[in-house]
């Protein structure tokens, strides 16, 4: 032991001895000093563990440690830092295994707002989450919705028909928006003491289209089920009833999803008493959405493809559970868990799956990896289709035209086999 050190812990000890007024042997003095930085020491090691989220997150940062500490020491190229941490990060969700769950570095999440932002223009408007609380407007299409009401850029939303959007993230304004585009509705803006009214009706495109096949079979294609999809599908199914028409084919193909609202208006139509889907999130908490006792039993196909997704999807997958249409075409993709950005403290972002929708049964059509038609019909190219075939379509639908999906259902329907 150092002269130095020994002269410390004399004075130490008489500092001791001075204050209790008692004698403060040598070792007892170094048997003091080693148990409070031990302690010191131990208080820290607890704390850091406490802060990492617990004994296997530390183990976990620490192993990450190791392997860059490695990697810096021994890789014979240069090493860029900060690229490893977001190809490790980018490695964390990947490894969850959900194709719909992503991560975004700082860079490549402001690009995505300024895109997300600038892609929605349903009303006419693109929008992004402001500092101060609310939501500006970016940009103002002419001639839209938006811009007939008197909305401009730089305009400050912060009420969407009278519900404060302040504390909500940019995909639930949106879905709200969207949600109002065959109606009137009002956005409260900053600084005005009247609220703007935004008339969609007249620009609204009704997603639904439907005609009496030559077979005498209903066809009601859906585009989307965005708003107002769900009511007009029911106007366009009782008018084809009112012409006596006693089975149907639901075309749903490339059909990208929309609104649970708008699907559920349509299955609620069409399905007896009972659960529809239900809704689950990390927790295990659930929500069932039901139907009442009213329903439409008749031969019926639903059309599906590879680019059926969401709520389009699940609209397929809970009528073939209850039995009640067959369903023809290609599995679809099994895009049915809700996503939502979280944004991380350094700027960077995680698009991440957090609820998922499963049939009344319990089946998560995403683990499932999509919903497969009871029979699988792909079409043909156009170069594999004959000239008769062809001639056939100048004179409108029929059972015998290049579309092989269509004209499978209708065979089906004509000759009763269908579920």
């Amino acid at each position: 032991m150092s002269r130095l050190l020994r002269r410390l812990l004399r004075k130490i000890g008489r500092f001791f001895a001075a204050l209790f007024n008692v004698g403060v042997p040598l070792k007892v003095m170094l048997v003091l000093l080693i148990v409070f930085t031990g302690g010191a020491v131990a208080l820290t090691s607890s704390t850091v563990i406490r802060n990492v989220g617990g004994k296997a997150d530390y183990d976990e940062a620490m192993r990450y440690i190791e392997i860059k500490d490695i990697v810096e020491a021994n890789f014979i190229d240069p090493v860029d830092r900060e690229k490893m941490g977001q190809s490790a990060a980018a490695a964390m969700i990947s490894g969850l295994g959900d194709k719909w769950s992503s991560y975004m570095s700082a860079d490549e999440y402001r690009t995505y707002q300024l895109s997300s932002a600038n892609e929605y223009a349903s009303i006419g408007i693109s929008i992004l989450k402001s500092e101060y609380g609310g939501f500006q407007v970016t940009m103002v299409n002419a001639d839209s919705p938006a811009a007939q009401a008197g909305v401009n850029a730089g305009m400050l939303i912060t009420e969407v028909d009278g519900e404060s959007v302040k504390e909500l993230d940019a995909d639930t304004v949106r879905t709200m928006i969207r949600s109002k585009l065959n109606t009137k509705f009002t956005l409260t803006v900053e600084g005005r003491s009247d609220p703007i009214t935004v008339d969609c009706t007249r620009s609204y495109v009704n997603p639904v289209e439907y005609r009496i096949e030559r077979t005498g079979a209903g066809y009601v294609k859906i585009d989307n089920f965005e708003a107002g999809s769900g009511t007009e599908a029911v106007k366009a199914i009782e008018t084809m009833l009112n012409q006596n028409v006693t089975a149907f084919v639901i075309d749903i193909r490339d059909n990208p999803g929309g609104l649970v609202s708008e699907m559920t208006t349509l299955l609620d139509y069409l399905l007896p008493q009972g659960n529809l889907f239900i809704a689950r999130d990390k927790s295990g908490h659930e929500e069932i959405t039901k139907s009442d006792n009213m329903s439409l039993r008749m031969p019926m196909c639903v059309l599906i493809n590879a680019q059926t997704y969401a709520e389009a999807e699940i609209f397929a997958a809970v009528l073939k559970e209850y039995q009640w249409a067959t369903l023809i075409g290609e599995p679809t993709t099994g895009m049915t868990r809700t996503q939502h950005i979280i944004e991380v403290s350094d700027g960077s972002a995680i698009r991440l799956s957090t609820h998922s929708y499963l049939t009344p049964s319990g089946v998560d059509i995403s683990q499932n990896g999509g919903v497969v038609p009871d029979t699988v019909v792909y079409n043909r190219a156009p170069s594999e289709v004959s000239s008769e075939e062809e001639e056939s379509q100048s004179t409108g639908t029929t059972m015998y035209n290049d579309d092989d999906q269509l004209r499978t259902a209708l065979t089906m329907l004509s000759t009763g086999f269908t579920s």
